[in-house]
């Protein structure tokens, strides 16, 4: 299981968190219940498996959705 922060441009509306947070559960591969919007700090943290999805995926599923990512950090979790 690998962890990932995923540093996000300043996001405008509290709604912005659930469409990131619907993307997400779509994909294969991403611990559901560790899905993490934090709307003040404009921050996603994820746990997902390395196996099945890549930190790439999981970020165009977010840039798809107009929201720039504009930088990542993954370790081990």
């Amino acid at each position: 299981m690998q962890k990932a922060v995923i540093n996000l441009e300043t996001l405008s509306c509290p709604s912005c968190l659930q469409k990131i947070e619907n993307a997400l559960k779509g994909l294969e591969g991403i611990k559901q219940e560790s899905i993490e919007v934090l709307f003040n700090s404009s921050r996603v943290r994820v746990n997902f498996d390395a196996d099945i999805t890549t930190i790439e995926a999981i970020e165009k599923a977010i840039e798809d959705l107009g929201y720039p990512v504009i930088k990542s950090r993954v370790k081990s979790a």
